[in-house]
C-alpha cells in the first residue's frame, strides 16, 4: 500500500502515513469522464425559454377571409410561418440533470485521488487551523508546505472552520472546503490537492 509524509502547518515532518487500497486505484479515463460530464450537466441552469404560437401576444383575429382571396388559409399572424410567430420546437425550462451510479461517483474520485497522488501532487498535513481571519496566514501555510500554483485544501468535516474559510476567500488561486464537499470535477480543476489527516480518513473509510 502507498504512503506519504504527513506535516504540521509548518511544513516539518510528523510521521509516514500509511494509505490504504483508495489510494492507489489503477488510473480509469472513462469513469472520470462519465463523472466529469454529468456534475456539468447538472450545473446548467436550464432557464432557456422561448415562446410558441399559443404564448405568442396577438394574432387573436384571422388575418383575413377564408376563401376568395387566391393566398393560403391563415388563422392566426403568430403562426411559425409568419414573422413575429411563434417557435417550433424551442427550448422550454428543464433539467439537464442525469443519473450517475453511486459506485461510479466513488469510483472516479477514488481515481482522481490515487493520481493526484502519483503525480506527487497530493500534500498531507496534520491540522489546517487558524486563530484569526488574515490571508496572509493562510498563503504562509501554503508555502511552509511549498505549494504553487492552483490549490484545494480539503479538511475533515468537524475540522472546517470559519477562520480558515474566510482566509482563503481572497486568494483567486485557493479553494478551501471540506472533505463531504469535495468533488471530481473540483478536484481537477485544481493542480494541487491538500487533505488534512482526518479529510484522508474520511476517504479511506467511506470510498473503501
Amino acid at each position: 500500500m502507498p504512503s506519504i509524509v504527513l506535516l504540521d502547518q509548518t511544513g516539518k515532518k510528523v510521521k509516514d502515513l500509511e494509505l490504504n487500497e483508495v489510494f492507489a486505484t489503477p488510473f480509469n479515463q472513462q469513469v472520470i469522464y462519465d463523472v466529469v460530464n454529468a456534475q456539468r450537466a447538472a450545473m446548467r441552469q436550464g432557464t432557456h425559454d422561448t415562446k410558441g404560437r399559443s404564448e405568442v401576444r396577438g394574432g387573436g383575429r384571422k388575418p383575413y377571409r377564408q376563401k376568395g382571396t387566391g393566398r393560403a388559409r391563415q388563422g392566426s399572424t403568430r403562426a411559425p410561418q409568419w414573422v413575429g410567430g411563434g417557435t417550433v420546437f424551442g427550448p422550454t425550462p428543464r433539467s439537464y440533470a442525469f443519473k450517475l451510479n453511486r459506485k461510479v461517483k466513488q469510483l472516479a474520485l477514488k481515481v482522481v485521488l490515487s493520481h493526484k497522488l502519483n503525480e506527487n501532487l497530493l500534500t498531507a498535513v496534520s491540522t489546517c487551523t487558524f486563530e484569526d481571519v488574515k490571508t496572509k496566514k493562510f498563503v504562509e501555510f501554503l508555502n511552509n508546505l511549498k505549494v504553487e500554483g492552483k490549490t484545494m485544501v480539503v479538511c475533515g468535516v468537524d475540522e472546517f472552520e470559519e477562520n480558515a474559510n474566510l482566509s482563503a476567500r481572497n486568494l483567486s488561486n485557493v479553494y478551501y472546503t471540506h472533505c463531504d464537499n469535495a468533488s471530481v470535477y473540483e478536484l481537477l480543476c485544481y493542480k494541487n490537492l491538500v487533505l488534512t489527516e482526518a479529510a484522508i480518513k474520511y476517504f479511506e473509510e467511506v470510498l473503501k
